[in-house]
């Protein structure tokens, strides 16, 4: 042992080191053992290890090294067996040197015999761990799973090295927490064995694995070691190096590399590490940053990751990374702002901050508020999700509220996705967490702050009135004339002329003579006087003139000697003296006695509180208007997300979906605008879409709060109720989709619902009408899941909705029909025997009741009660042709006793209105005959034959309808049931033979077919010859409706035109023979009525009519098409719409006319602009269909007697070709236009083709057509209109075209000589000398 204490070891920078020989006394290794020596070595090292402890590594330490020396051929248990002899050695030294240390009484022989075994140990460790750690990561890429591949635990005689690495660290960690800096000498570590330990720690950092869960307890252990040699060995600079060049190389790292510098600073308390690496990334230029592997992502994921670990401690260097806000690294704008977020959102937030810290606040909020326009969308993505987080902290203060909101509003038009997604998330935290009240919107704001501000005005003005006048002093009086009274005593003073002097003392006598009878101090009172009037020549004269006469006097004692400043000395003595005297004779004078104090302090104590009244005041008008502005910002914003709710970006329209809930939940003002407008994406195609809105429906309304089973179900019902109150019928068939799954559970709570839906219906409970209808509207609704909640209550509905009282209220009769039209809907799916009324129903006799009661009376919504109630006879009732025939008599009947009262008894006819044609006809004629007159009973008589027209027309639609699909589905029915008997009934033999019969009429296409086309036949056949026959009750309204929509002028009332147009309209659905006498009077009405809701009905009838027989409306198209340049925008709006269907779902043949659709794209209604673009979108979808159409369209656009402007025609023009994209669409487009030029016969004519052709996507095919078409357009060039947009192509080109596509052969002939001089007149500007290219 004593030959053992002669050496040192010296940690070596490489391991090949310790075989060269070193310096005197430097341990060297004598002898690397063979690969077949080692398993005896390492029995020796472990019975020394037993018999001599840590101190063995002494001996041994050959026996560790040779196995580093032949690691690659020794085998995976040799490796494992010295491994583990090191990990007890490291753990004996932890073990044996707590004691020695702690006793100091180390001889020097000792310490440096422990001090060579931890070197020895820790440096063979540490070397162990960086090989395996080498080795782990290599056998891991090599057998890396590949896809449908389980991953191996391990390679082949690989060691469990993932386990043995936590082993390995805890060991370092107990050993360097020791006080083993003392066993150096003056405590001074060598720089090698830190580097030692901390490459260790660095190498096993650099793990892909190492930032995964299940590698946090080896993770903590690394930090915790390095963190030890920062603070005990002096590796902090080590350490800010090493992070960065981990940051630089390894991303993965940046969250790893955040925690350990947090605990290095937060446990070890280094906090200046944080400092020194904040400054380092700050001090990174631009351009360093800019180039590839400068870890600029590392960097700021790591700042953000820190900053939400110790912002405090970041704080002091804030400044040093702030440079980075005008860098081009958007990733590192980022990072700042997000920590500039944490600094703000955990430390500068509250109300008693200091002034220091209110000011860095106040600069943070600045700055992250200019990034909100950063040119980078990350960033500003970003920077709206940190304002996010600082408004849900309440950290952000109540003076930016609504300042930051309303850029968040603004950002909601950004270009970016993300940032809208992010702008509406910040925008539902506001409205969140607002300390305003959300429920007031900005209209019922107004009033009260108009008051407010009103008595704020009284008051000020109250309390100007009381202000004391402001008193200037004498002393700040003679400050301000001192300079001019010098002037003029220096003067006064010098010699003058003997002019002057004369007329001195002619003034100076006039004076005298008033001033010889005053006194010493009324002269001192008068000169003082003199200066206030700023009358200083003469206030210094009486003043010298005074002392002569009182030279004793005190007031005039300072001119002993009369000089400048003996005389201003004098003079302010006298202004300012005079003027505390007259203050204190004052005083003296008014001052009451002692009583008096008392009331000034009763005085001052009311102005107090007035002024405390008035600062309330200020404070709340304050808040009024910062509430007011508020709420017209959440107003502005509810507005845009609504229609950001239709967007085509799935994400963006859940945020617009979450955003309405939100609003909804905090009773925002117009919440409830979003939460209808939303309701229609259930029928969405994205299942995500659909799948948000009815989680959103589901959370509002079917999941109410409440004590009990009643009161959830009374709110739930209420909530239902007031989305439904006033909801179109398309809003109610929505919320049916969502509410239907509800309906159709058999919980507690549903039944109570539908208990409270029937006691609001029937008023047992009290409730408005609006209520009431929205009850019944939701009891069809849980129909559909159960029939049975209608059916076994039919009686009920008739009896509160359709008995006696129905004339009251027409609304909730049509809401109850359209509940009991709910049920039929579900059986009339069934395939079984079709459900259907005895004509003698209650249900069917409340329903003609009411609809007669009503033909007479002008209730507006009678009509729209009348068709759902049609519509219902013809679903459930028996024969309901019969019932509606005698509902037309007796309501034809009313009426013609309606008239009959209003004309003179002689001229009445009580004849029965069903004996013949004849007679009904003469009876409906003279229904309006009396139309001439003016009088009040006529106008009655007009709107109920209006009404009865619409019965009409309503009964002749349904039964027709009733024909197609009721009766033909009830032949199918019983055609397959008398098939399916048959068969029964057949023996085995028969089917035999029917089975070759039928593989005949398989041949020959006649299974099934046939029967279904006779059915068909036989409905058609109906509805040609018996529906409009002379016998049957229908044909008798005909020639009234004609009469009525061929004389306009006569029959004028609109009601009676709009509605007898619509009937018409549908007696034409009848049969094309119907249609074909009639479609010049419908298209008559169409060109020439000046009523647009009667044009626009039209245009509706037209595309069902178009739907129905194609072929007959085909010739008419151009008069539909007309309408689209209607003077009135709904006819417009219309026209549009229909069109769009019919030309979308190939009804109606796309043409020429399109070019009317592409004139809607200019339109001042943007509406009506959107629903063209649609449209042109839409057939973009179809194959060619734009392309095939642009010709025609151009050619008609830039028609002369069209008289379009070129600014209109090139927006249409650039719409229009943005939808091609086809090369060889472009190069077919390029000829066709080409050859127009021919044709075109005006100037403006070839400016439109020449800016059509340059509105093309131009490629090299379309560009060789566009110059082998040369001739077409050539002697148009001296146009300017067709110059320069032909030149724009050539720019274009050349600006992205191909090398070998700038210079091309010359394909065609030179022009002749007249047009080659054309030519180059046009084309000389721009340095083109070719005539035949382009280049």
């Amino acid at each position: 042992m004593q030959a053992a204490m002669s050496w040192d070891f010296n940690v070596p920078i490489s391991v090949d080191d310790l075989v060269k020989a070193g310096g005197v006394d430097q341990y060297v290794v004598q002898d690397v053992l063979t690969p077949k020596e080692l398993p005896s070595h390492l029995n020796r090292f472990k019975v020394a290890l037993r018999s001599q402890g840590p101190l063995s590594i002494l001996e041994h330490f050959d026996t560790a090294y040779s196995v580093l020396q032949h690691w690659r051929t020794l085998e995976a248990p040799v490796k494992e067996e010295t491994l583990e002899l090191l990990i007890q050695v490291v753990r004996g030294l932890s073990v044996s040197l707590p004691p020695m240390l702690d006793s100091g009484a180390l001889s020097a022989e000792d310490r440096k015999l422990q001090l060579n075994a931890i070197k020895m140990s820790v440096f063979m460790l540490c070397k162990f761990a960086e090989t395996l750690e080498s080795d782990s990561y290599r056998q891991s890429i090599v057998t890396a799973p590949s896809k449908g591949r389980k991953k191996t635990k391990g390679g082949e005689g690989l060691m469990q090295w993932e386990s043995e690495r936590e082993v390995v660290m805890q060991c370092l960690s107990q050993l360097l927490q020791l006080n083993i800096r003392s066993l150096w000498s003056l405590s001074l570590v060598e720089e090698e064995f830190v580097s030692c330990v901390t490459c260790c720690c660095y190498k096993l950092l650099e793990n892909p694995t190492i930032s995964h869960v299940k590698s946090k307890p080896t993770r903590d252990l690394i930090i915790h070691v390095l963190g030890v040699m920062v603070k005990k060995y002096n590796h902090m600079l080590g350490a800010r190096v090493k992070v960065i060049q981990l940051l630089q190389h390894f991303e993965q790292l940046a969250g790893v590399c955040a925690q350990a510098v947090a605990t290095w600073s937060s446990e070890f308390g280094v906090k200046a590490i944080v400092g020194e690496i904040m400054r380092e990334i700050g001090q990174k230029s631009s351009e360093e940053l800019s180039r590839e592997g400068s870890g600029v992502k590392a960097f700021s994921s790591f700042l953000s990751e820190l900053s939400t670990l110790v912002p405090e401690v970041m704080i002091p260097n804030i400044s040093v990374i702030l440079t980075h806000l005008e860098g081009e690294s958007p990733s590192l704008r980022v990072a700042v702002c997000e920590i500039l977020g944490e600094v703000l959102v955990r430390i500068l937030s509250g109300d008693r901050l200091e002034d220091s810290a209110r000011a860095d606040r106040d600069r943070f909020l600045d700055t992250l508020q200019e990034h909100l326009h950063d040119t980078h969308s990350n960033v500003r993505t970003h920077v709206l999700q940190v304002y996010t987080r600082i408004v849900n902290s309440k950290a952000l203060p109540l003076c930016r509220y609504t300042e930051v909101m309303e850029l968040a509003v603004g950002r909601l038009a950004d270009k970016s996705v993300n940032v809208c997604k992010s702008a509406i998330q910040l925008l539902a935290a506001f409205i969140a967490h607002n300390p305003y009240s959300c429920k007031l919107s900005s209209a019922d704001l107004k009033k009260p702050l108009e008051k407010e501000t009103a008595k704020l005005k009284e008051l000020n003005d109250k309390m100007a009135e009381k202000a004391p006048v402001a008193v200037i002093s004498a002393a700040e009086l003679w400050s301000a004339m001192e300079p001019e009274l010098l002037q003029t005593v220096v003067a006064h003073l010098e010699p003058s002329s003997e002019e002057e002097e004369a007329r001195e003392e002619g003034e100076g006598e006039k004076e005298d003579d008033g001033e010889k009878e005053k006194s010493d101090r009324g002269m001192a009172i008068h000169i003082a006087q003199l200066l206030r009037d700023n009358k200083y020549r003469q206030a210094v004269r009486a003043c010298l003139q005074a002392h002569h006469r009182f030279p004793e006097s005190k007031y005039f004692s300072a001119l002993s000697t009369v000089d400048a400043q003996t005389v201003m000395a004098a003079l302010g003595g006298l202004f300012k003296g005079s003027e505390e005297d007259e203050l204190q004779d004052a005083q003296a004078e008014t001052e009451p006695p002692t009583e008096g104090t008392q009331g000034d302090g009763a005085e001052k104590g009311k102005e107090g509180a007035e002024e405390g009244e008035l600062k309330k005041q200020e404070m709340l008008v304050q808040y009024l208007r910062d509430t007011e502005s508020f709420a017209l910002q959440v107003e502005r914003a509810i507005a845009i997300i609504n229609n950001m709710l239709y967007w085509k970006t799935t994400t963006v329209v859940q945020e617009a979906v979450q955003f309405c809930v939100t609003v909804y939940e905090f009773s925002v003002a117009n919440s409830l605008s979003g939460v209808r407008k939303m309701l229609p994406l259930v029928w969405s195609t994205d299942t995500a879409i659909k799948d948000a809105v009815v989680q959103a429906y589901r959370r509002l309304y079917l999941n109410p709060q409440g004590d009990t089973t009643r009161a959830k179900a009374q709110t739930l019902v209420d909530s239902l109720s007031e989305l439904m109150m006033d909801a179109s019928l398309g809003t109610i068939q929505c919320l049916e989709e969502i509410v239907q799954e509800f309906f159709g559970s058999e919980s507690a709570l549903q039944v109570c619902v539908v208990q409270v839906l029937w006691e609001r219906f029937s008023g047992k409970r009290e409730s408005t009408a609006l209520n009431r209808r929205a009850a019944v509207l939701l009891l069809g609704m849980a129909a559909r899941a159960e029939r049975e909640v209608v059916l076994s209550n039919l009686d009920t509905l008739c009896s509160v909705a359709l008995g006696e009282s129905v004339t009251e209220d027409y609304l909730l009769a049509r809401d109850t029909v359209i509940t009991i039209c709910n049920i039929t809907d579900q059986i009339r799916m069934s395939k079984g025997v079709p459900f259907r009324l005895p004509q003698d129903h209650q249900l069917f006799t409340c329903l003609t009741q009411a609809i007669a009661d009503g033909m007479v009376l002008t209730d507006p919504h009678w009509q729209t009660f009348m068709e759902q109630a049609v519509r219902l006879i013809y679903f459930v009732a028996e024969s309901p042709d019969q019932l509606c025939g005698r509902l037309l008599q007796r309501s034809a009947r009313l009426l013609l006793e309606q008239a009959a009262e209003s004309r003179p008894a002689s001229q009445s006819d009580d004849a029965s209105i069903v004996r013949s044609q004849e007679e009904e006809d003469g009876h409906a004629h003279s229904l309006v005959s009396s139309q001439d007159s003016e009088d009040q009973g006529e106008q009655v008589s007009c709107v109920s034959l209006a009404q009865l027209l619409a019965l009409c027309g309503c009964v002749a639609f349904w039964q027709v309808s009733y024909l197609e699909r009721s009766v033909s589905a009830e032949l199918r029915r019983r055609r397959a049931e008398r098939e399916e008997k048959e068969e029964k009934e057949k023996g085995p033999s028969s089917k035999s033979k029917e089975a070759s019969d039928s593989c005949v009429e398989e041949e020959l296409g006649l299974t099934g077919a046939s029967a279904e086309d006779t059915e068909a036949e036989l409905i058609r056949k109906i509805c040609e010859t018996e529906l409009l026959a002379e016998e049957n009750l229908l044909c008798v309204f005909l020639p009234l409706l004609v009469r009525v929509c061929s004389s306009p002028g006569r029959y004028s009332h609109p009601q009676l035109t709009a509605t007898a147009c619509l009937a018409l309209s549908k007696y034409m659905m009848i049969s094309p023979a119907a249609c074909k006498d009639h479609i010049r009077l419908l298209f008559t009405i169409l060109e020439k009525s000046p009523l647009p809701v009667v044009r626009s009905n039209t245009i509706v009838a037209l595309g069902d009519l178009t739907v129905r027989f194609p072929n007959i409306l085909e010739p008419w198209t151009p008069n539909l098409y007309a309408k689209l340049s209607d003077e009135n925008s709904s006819v417009r709006l219309t026209a549009i719409t229909v069109l769009t269907q019919l030309v979308l779902k190939d009804v109606m043949k796309v043409k020429g006319q399109v070019s009317e659709v592409a004139v809607l794209l200019l339109d001042p209604e943007p509406h009506i602009a959107s629903l063209a673009l649609n449209f042109f979108n839409e057939l973009a979808s179809k194959d060619n269909a734009i392309y095939n159409l642009l010709p025609d369209i151009i050619s008609r656009l830039s028609d002369p007697e069209r008289g379009m402007t070129e600014e209109d025609f090139h927006t249409i023009m650039k719409q229009l070709f943005s939808y091609i994209t086809k090369e060889r669409q472009t190069e077919s487009l390029v000829e066709k236009l080409c050859q127009r030029f021919r044709t075109a016969k005006t100037e403006r004519q070839w400016a439109d083709l020449a800016v059509s052709l340059s509105l093309l996507s131009m490629c090299e095919r379309g560009f060789k057509r566009l110059q082998e078409c040369w001739e077409c357009y050539s002697d148009k060039l001296t146009e300017a209109g067709v110059y320069q947009p032909l030149l724009s192509i050539i720019t274009k080109l050349r600006r992205g075209a191909k090398l070998q596509f700038k210079v091309l052969p010359q394909t065609t002939p030179p022009p002749p000589p007249p047009l080659t001089t054309l030519h180059h007149c046009a084309f000389d500007t721009c340095g083109l000398s070719d005539p035949c290219v382009f280049t």
